[in-house]
């Protein structure tokens, strides 16, 4: 198949739903099965479509850390607020993060009080608005996965070759290989098996997930994000975890290639390295993100301005760490509907239209 509507086709689904419950669910097979899926779209897509409600009681579908604005350490946005109190400095983001709280406030709330906060639908609008702003210093909130990295390297490479000095990116970039890794290794979590993310899939390909899948003996299955993708993978990962199948098996081939998209991986290679990554709900993991290098350090705001990160923690209330590890359910959190809501956000969970706990509310 290789158009979009054949992905959307109800049947096709209905008849993958029975066969997953006719093969698998608890009476023919008395072992739960953990399937988590690490990106924001695939999670939408299952609770929009009620996916998770059509399986098998023995089938627990678990939201990872798949949400970029999720996974931003609260420090980081604690940080970000100080910029914005700053009247030298224009600070530019995506709209989701404009809700997220900090430990005291947002900024949505310093963008009501003054502060030059604008939202952006692309990094390289930063380069605009820094030409017409020569007196102040726009700042570009740098998060995101592999998806949104190297339209930030872009931004950078064009601010370079433009010699514009007033831009910077406070970054905070994840990837995703490792913490998936992580999650593996982690003795209070049981996976057995990744719906992998497609989105992430299509930049760095499929390669780095089926040597994931090998290394730990671990079904694996890459998806695209329609309620059929999603719901075959699901299959596939359930017959794999009988039969032993360990290995990623890429099932979004119309989108992603095993080797990924080599221009915008050596892209990525020559603005970014390396580096340690503070990830909400997990703490700092080495290798699991990416800074900007030596070349272009000088629009790097952590570099620019000797920023220092205030070190906060999230409120011991708020379960988003143990959401974004699949240990606990948004239902499990007392806050949940109670104390937090969308209109009222505790956690950056339930700001993000890709949060768990945004979509468990939304669809539940």
């Amino acid at each position: 198949m290789k158009y979009i509507d054949e992905f959307r086709n109800v049947d096709i689904t209905q008849k993958l739903i029975e066969k997953i419950n006719e093969k698998f669910q608890g009476e023919n097979n008395n072992k739960f099965i953990n399937i988590m899926e690490v990106c924001g779209t695939h999670t939408m897509s299952i609770y929009k479509n009620g996916i998770d409600k059509l399986l098998p009681k023995n089938i627990n579908l678990l939201s990872g850390p798949g949400c970029p604005v999720c996974v931003t350490d609260i420090s980081y946005i604690d940080t970000a607020i100080d910029l914005s109190k700053n009247i030298n400095n224009i600070i530019c983001t995506f709209s989701d993060m404009i809700r997220v709280p900090g430990s005291k406030s947002t900024l949505e709330k310093e963008r009501s009080k003054g502060g030059n906060i604008i939202n952006i639908y692309s990094p390289l609008d930063c380069i605009d608005i820094a030409s017409k702003n020569k007196d102040k210093e726009v700042i570009f909130l740098g998060i995101g996965f592999e998806t949104t990295i190297p339209v930030v390297g872009l931004t950078i490479k064009k601010a370079f070759n433009y010699e514009i000095s007033n831009f910077s990116v406070y970054s905070s970039f994840k990837t995703m290989p490792k913490v998936m890794e992580k999650i593996i290794l982690d003795e209070n979590i049981n996976i057995n098996g990744f719906i992998c993310p497609g989105h992430v899939g299509s930049i760095i390909g499929n390669q780095p997930f089926h040597k994931l899948a090998k290394d730990y003996n671990l079904p694996m299955v890459m998806s695209g994000f329609e309620h059929m993708d999603i719901v075959y993978a699901i299959y596939r990962l359930c017959e794999m975890i009988e039969n032993k199948e360990f290995k990623c098996e890429n099932e979004y081939k119309r989108i992603v290639k095993e080797e990924g998209n080599k221009k915008t991986l050596n892209l990525m290679k020559e603005v970014f390295e390396i580096s340690s990554s503070n990830w909400r709900g997990l703490g700092t993991i080495e290798n699991t993100g990416l800074k900007i290098n030596s070349k272009y350090i000088n629009f790097d705001t952590k570099h620019k301005f000797n920023l220092k990160e205030k070190k906060t923690q999230i409120s011991s209330q708020c379960l988003c760490a143990e959401i974004l590890k699949g240990i606990k359910k948004p239902k499990d959190c007392k806050l949940f509907k109670t104390k937090c809501s969308p209109k009222n956000p505790m956690g950056a969970c339930m700001v993000s239209r890709e949060g768990t706990c945004a979509n468990f509310y939304k669809y539940e």
